[in-house]
């Protein structure tokens, strides 16, 4: 919001000189954001002079009008003489008293002013237009000053046209709606300066009179609970507005349209009440406040034909809806260059109402954001005082003496707390005096208990733990005050922020990070070690996707949790599997022209709890208790930790050394045997073994199993999954559930032998369908102690092998602690590690 420092000042007295820097401080200390405090007289600079125009000679035989002026500045221009200057507006005459920037100034935006010969004159300066200025947008003409300004010829026109003021520029935060206005400011100023606020919502102004001045009923008191209007009439349509209201509504970036609209873009702004202007005469019978039909139709100021909702409120006559209330006029019921008769609005609607009707028609007017943070019901008869006076003022009339206020606002609930509650939750004391204080500076009716006691002699006023209790009535204009939490806010803020000290929790000695999220950042590492990229995607996903994967009906993967508000109503569901979203992030990359791709995320997935119901529902007056916390928790899903791998394309790449290598179900399981390994899981308590699991190849899917535990899954993605996905032929994944993972055992360091191992390879021939896993537990079983790592290096098939056969080649090395084997105990070793094999697999030795 964007507010001039004059214009506060008629509601705030602020010191006469005051800084800037001073005014930025003491706004920013209230908790409000400044953007911008600009020195309107610092954004012209040189001589900027009001002249008087005494010659105009019309210059012909160009594509424009061009205008060759002699203009009197006075003595500005160091000489006393006429100023030529050359000007192409057509909107002044003889005589009339303009403003003019010498050569040396400069305009905003670094546009300097020199003299110069043009269209075959000398031009010594500039006309100035209000767009060229800053103050507006009108570009049109230029400025002229009225005939009832005193300024003489030479004066500095500064004052003059407004640029000897200063601009604030604030950003506020949602839950402090009161304070978009020039009235909530100036109060906040008053609270930060300790000045004086006269406060323009707490004019008095007349009430409801027995004949309303204009039929109206509203039928909906919960979307509107508050309706006011007042008539004027015989005003006076060519009624310019005043040239002060044009340049306060141009500094809020609010543009002019008409003196009755201007009206009440002004009100709105001064007291934060946004209001209505309709022509009286271009409506057709009573008004109707309601719920709009589903289907309606109403083209709003805008020209935009929108069609309703059922929550949308809407302003009818006997034609339909000609307004969309609390958010923008219609076009029937607009006033136009004719209006002579005037009805003001001033309504309270329902804050919820107006926001979901604002982002349904992506319709965020001034109105509507002021309403959806709250405005105050106690305004509309103030605003339409305001509103019909500043009218008959500058545009004539009749004001009306019947007067309508449909009233059905209730009264503020009033709420209890603990008068030391602010010193307990902060740490700072504030006495239970200096606690009234403030409260009652806002705005609050603040009860002790000494002045219930005096009400009533019965009644003991403490609260829990035998503090006396406040009773506080917030005021209207704060419907943000609704819980002890946040009058302790108030308290605070007002007091000074400043004053509450910063310290930092002492960390306890001998913590760091868990076990788990050791594991987890080892995980990341060693995943990007290998060359995967880590992604966070979101955890939300669509029903279909479930159906996309292939998921049997049966799998436990296809109940979600499904969210009561989601952010979009096409993924309304929280993620079982990491895969759904992480294979969306690989397609979108593919879809941006990557082709080689190997992408890793660790999240968690979400698994509902079967009838676990709904939460309870907890305040924030006190601490949930522990029976309360155990409830919440109980309704949560469950939460795994999962760690996820996608790859398609290359994983080495193809160039001038030779060809690459694409990515396969190998380096999948490859990918899950790295995690296991960096979580301290040994190679002898895990398993690989052939498995059928959606979304996976039945034929190229590997099982993970720690223990007989199984812990997840890697393979080739099935090619129904691929072609629904729109994913390349051959996509690997995998995905591990960490939280399954045991923790890593205490390990001994291993005995390091010095003296030399026997290498031994062998190649056994067995049936395709034995998993070479197996076979080398055979091996490592047969060759007992002596074999310190055996390692599979080749898998081989060809017609000589016979079908359904594969050689499986692996390399032995047997080591001795405390001696040199000799050869003789290596090929024992080793045949009966062989002799196992083929004990166990019918394996023979390829060759033998």
């Amino acid at each position: 919001m964007r507010v001039s420092v004059s214009w506060l000042r008629e509601h705030v007295d602020l010191p006469a000189h005051l800084p800037p820097a001073d005014l930025e401080r003491a706004l920013v200390e209230l908790g409000i954001e400044v953007e911008s405090i600009v020195d309107l007289a610092a954004t012209v600079a040189g001589s900027l002079v009001v002249g008087e125009v005494r010659e105009i000679e019309e210059l012909t035989g160009f594509k424009k009008p061009i205008r060759f002026c002699r203009v009197d500045v006075g003595d500005a221009n160091g000489t006393g003489e006429l100023q030529e200057i050359v000007c192409g507006a057509r909107n002044f005459a003889v005589g009339d008293r303009v403003v003019v920037i010498l050569p040396g100034g400069v305009l905003p935006g670094n546009f300097a002013i020199g003299a110069r010969r043009t269209y075959g004159r000398n031009s010594n300066g500039m006309i100035c237009s209000a767009k060229e200025l800053g103050l507006g947008d009108d570009h049109s003409g230029i400025i002229v000053l009225p005939e009832s300004s005193p300024a003489k010829p030479g004066d500095d026109a500064r004052p003059v046209v407004g640029l000897d003021d200063v601009v604030v520029e604030v950003e506020l935060t949602p839950d402090r709606g009161y304070q978009m206005s020039v009235r909530g400011i100036a109060r906040e100023l008053a609270h930060a300066l300790g000045v004086p606020f006269r406060d323009p919502g707490l004019v008095p102004a007349p009430g409801a009179t027995e004949r309303p001045a204009y039929p109206v009923e509203v039928r909906d008191p919960v979307g509107c609970d508050r309706f006011a209007a007042r008539m004027v009439r015989g005003v006076d349509p060519t009624a310019p507005s005043p040239a002060w209201m044009v340049q306060r509504l141009t500094t809020a970036g609010i543009r002019s349209i008409s003196l009755p609209v201007d009206i009440t873009n002004y009100v709105m702004l001064e007291l934060g009440q946004p209001m209505h202007a309709f022509d009286a005469d271009r409506i057709a019978g009573p008004l109707v406040v309601r719920r709009a039909e589903p289907g309606e139709k109403l083209t709003t100021l805008d020209g935009v034909v929108r069609t309703l909702a059922a929550e949308d409120m809407v302003i009818c006559d006997d034609s339909g809806p000609v307004s969309l209330a609390a958010v923008m006029g219609g076009e029937t019921s607009e006033v136009v260059e004719g209006t002579t008769n005037v009805l003001f609005e001033a309504a309270h609607w329902d804050p919820v109402m107006v926001g979901r009707t604002a982002r349904r028609h992506k319709l965020f007017s001034e109105a509507a954001k002021r309403w959806e943070r709250g405005v105050d019901p106690a305004l509309p008869l103030v605003a339409i005082e305001r509103a019909v006076r500043l009218l008959v003022e500058h545009g004539g009339g009749t004001v009306g003496e019947e007067i309508l206020d449909i009233d059905h606002v209730r009264p503020r609930t009033p709420v209890t707390m603990p008068a030391d509650l602010p010193s307990r939750r902060v740490g700072v004391v504030y006495p239970p005096a200096r606690v009234v204080a403030l409260l009652q500076e806002v705005g609050c009716s603040v009860a002790t208990g000494a002045d219930r006691l005096a009400e009533d002699p019965g009644e003991v006023a403490v609260a829990a733990g035998g503090t006396e209790a406040l009773t506080v009535t917030p005021p209207t204009w704060r419907p943000d005050l609704t819980d002890p939490a946040d009058l302790v806010e108030e308290v605070v803020r007002l007091d000074g922020y400043d004053r509450v000290p910063s310290v930092l929790p002492v960390a306890p000695a001998g913590r760091g990070l868990t076990w788990q999220q050791r594991r987890r950042r080892a995980v990341a590492r060693a995943l990007a070690d290998q060359g995967y990229v880590e992604v966070l995607s979101q955890p939300f996903v669509a029903v279909e996707l479930a159906d996309l994967l292939g998921l049997p009906a049966d799998d436990a993967r296809r109940r979600a949790v499904r969210l009561a508000n989601p952010l979009s109503e096409e993924e309304p569901l929280l993620r079982t599997t990491l895969l759904g979203p992480l294979l969306g992030v690989l397609k979108r990359n593919l879809g941006r022209g990557q082709r080689d791709l190997a992408l890793y995320e660790i999240g968690s997935v979400f698994h509902p709890r079967p009838g676990a119901g709904v939460p309870p529902s907890m305040g924030v007056a006190h601490r949930p208790s522990d029976a309360e916390f155990a409830a919440a928790d109980a309704v949560l899903p469950d939460q795994p930790r999962h760690v996820a791998v996608v790859l398609a394309g290359e994983v080495e790449q193809t160039g001038w050394w030779g060809p690459g290598r694409a990515a396969g179900w190998m380096d999948a399981v490859e990918a899950a045997r790295t995690v296991l390994a960096v979580a301290g899981v040994p190679d002898d308590r895990v398993t690989v073994r052939a498995a059928e699991h959606a979304p996976w190849h039945p034929g190229r899917c590997a099982q993970l199993l720690v223990d007989d535990t199984v812990v997840g899954h890697a393979g080739e993605l099935h090619p129904a999954v691929v072609a629904a996905l729109e994913l390349p032929r051959r996509t690997a994944a995998m995905e591990l559930d960490l939280d399954a993972v045991p923790p890593a055992p205490m390990r001994q360091a291993p005995a390091v032998s010095s003296f030399p191992p026997a290498l031994i390879d062998v190649a056994l021939v067995v049936d395709a369908s034995v998993p070479a896993a197996d076979v080398q537990a055979a091996l490592v079983e047969g060759a007992g102690e002596l074999l310190e790592s055996v390692r599979l290096f080749d898998v081989y098939a060809s017609e000589q092998l016979g079908a359904g056969r594969r050689s499986l080649a692996y390399k032995l090395t047997f080591r001795a602690p405390d001696r040199t084997l000799t050869v003789e105990e290596a090929v024992a070793a080793r045949d009966a590690a062989v002799a196992r094999a083929a004990d166990r697999y019918n394996a023979v030795l390829r060759g033998a």
